[in-house]
């Protein structure tokens, strides 16, 4: 493979006074009239020779904040700093590969890569041998004259990464780019992609990459810093295993991958409780929403779940969990969060373990199975237990859904209340609470089945 050079034209300057190429400071990210917060009081350092990672769940404003860093959106609060100087506006040293391929089917993957440089003022001849240099380097020399067409899921992204690499960037941004690839196409450019880091043949000088994917994380990063939700923000920073014990599954890696479990799989704790070393300060996490949000699970999926738990025995290990069901580690964690806040099972030291209630839940044919549902997501969850008594106390026992939207995105702002509303009709219906009428756009209660509910304000919105 090619190592690329940096041509004088294209030197860049030192790193700021404090050593950081790019910096957040006290980020914060609001959207609409609401002024709900996407990102709150974010701030990283990114230097020289460092492979981050940003890891978390969905709508934890890992990518926002990626979008921040390159320039394409602007912070609502907190200055982003390039080489120490404050900055505004796309920043042309930072290139991003995108999970999405996005290219152009009419073109073949020279003319695709050379795409990355045309705002780049080189002589085509320069251009041209740019963009084979990179092609060379991501391992698809002999495909330039093909079309997208011709090419795998792997090989297409493979173009996006030489598309990005070919203006040599300072940074490279990485959001989720092996998330739409398959298992093993996805493992393969992954170890691909550390052994160039590695070898330092990659033309960009640090690495700042969004995902999901825990063991992925710990694989690449030399940092990992763990998201958190409502409003977005860092929990906490761990530093990763040394680079030369990254080259295969190591005890210290697999130490890290089971303390960043037990830290997302309990998103209310103080993450210092699971290090092996409390003195690491987490960062300052925002007052947690006194009405926690629903995970992004369907109950049909957490009954599959539940009763998977029930065939092997009531217990597994999470890491197991995630190789037998195929499942992305947000999936994964999403459904045990679920499972958890219904009682259904617990979780400790990276193992799930069905309650009794769970062991009942599994076994119960489909009306006994409803009928525990309704008592525990009126019990359990907060947003249900509020419709269930806003329906309840309606003359006609109806609700519009716009009515409930506008609740949620005083507590959740606009797009996570939407998706809340989503997962709380699912739910409602799953378990026979209430009917959801999209053409009238209207919740009705579904008067033959309803637990007894104890009054409940409306959802706090006020953080305290």
């Amino acid at each position: 493979m090619t190592t690329f050079a940096a041509s004088a034209s294209s030197s860049l300057s030192a790193p700021g006074p404090d050593g950081a190429l790019l910096a957040a400071r006290d980020v914060s990210k609001i959207y609409g009239n609401d002024r709900a917060a996407a990102l709150e009081h974010v701030s990283l350092e990114l230097r020289a020779g460092e492979f981050v990672a940003l890891l978390g769940p969905s709508g934890s404003g890992k990518s926002t904040l990626l979008r921040i860093l390159a320039g394409l959106i602007a912070p609502s609060e907190g200055d982003v700093l390039v080489h120490g100087a404050p900055w505004t506006g796309p920043n042309s040293q930072v290139a991003i590969v995108f999970q999405s391929f996005a290219l152009f089917p009419w073109l073949t993957v020279l003319q695709n890569v050379e795409m990355g440089l045309l705002a780049v003022d080189l002589p085509a001849a320069e251009r041209r041998a740019r963009a084979v240099k990179a092609i060379d380097l991501i391992g698809l020399d002999g495909f330039e004259e093909a079309f997208p067409k011709e090419l795998s899921g792997g090989m297409k992204q493979r173009v996006g990464f030489a598309r990005a690499l070919v203006v040599q960037p300072e940074v490279l941004f990485l959001d989720e780019p092996f998330s739409a690839l398959d298992v093993l196409t996805a493992e393969h450019l992954r170890t691909e992609l550390k052994e160039l880091w590695m070898d330092r043949s990659l033309p960009t000088k640090a690495v700042l990459m969004v995902t999901h994917n825990i063991e992925e994380a710990v694989t690449l990063a030399d940092r990992v810093l763990v998201f958190g939700t409502n409003p977005g923000h860092i929990r906490v920073e761990l530093p990763g295993v040394p680079l030369e014990q990254r080259k295969s599954r190591t005890p210290a890696q697999t130490r890290l991958v089971e303390t960043i479990y037990r830290i997302m799989t309990n998103p209310d704790e103080d993450p210092s409780a699971f290090l092996e070393r409390p003195k690491r300060r987490a960062s300052r996490r925002p007052p947690k929403p006194r009405y926690p949000a629903l995970p992004d699970v369907r109950l049909d999926e957490l009954a599959g779940f539940v009763e998977f738990l029930s065939s092997i025995g009531g217990s597994a290990d999470l890491h197991d969990l995630s190789r037998d069901l195929q499942l992305r580690h947000d999936d994964l964690l999403a459904l045990v969060e679920a499972t958890d806040l219904l009682d259904f099972a617990q979780v400790a030291d990276r193992k799930v373990v069905l309650t009794p209630l769970g062991a009942e839940f599994s076994v119960a044919d489909l009306d006994g199975e409803k009928a525990l549902l309704r008592v525990a997501v009126v019990e359990h969850a907060p947003i249900l237990r509020f419709v269930t008594r806003l329906l309840n106390e309606a003359p006609a026992h109806t609700l519009e859904a716009e009515r409930l939207e506008a609740e949620l995105r005083k507590a959740f702002g606009a797009e996570e209340a939407h998706r809340q509303f989503e997962t709380t009709v699912d739910w409602g219906r799953y378990a026979e609470l209430f009917n959801y009428d999209t053409t009238a756009g209207e919740l009705r209660l579904d008067s033959e089945h309803q637990p007894e509910a104890e009054p409940l304000a409306p959802p706090d919105t006020s953080g305290a």
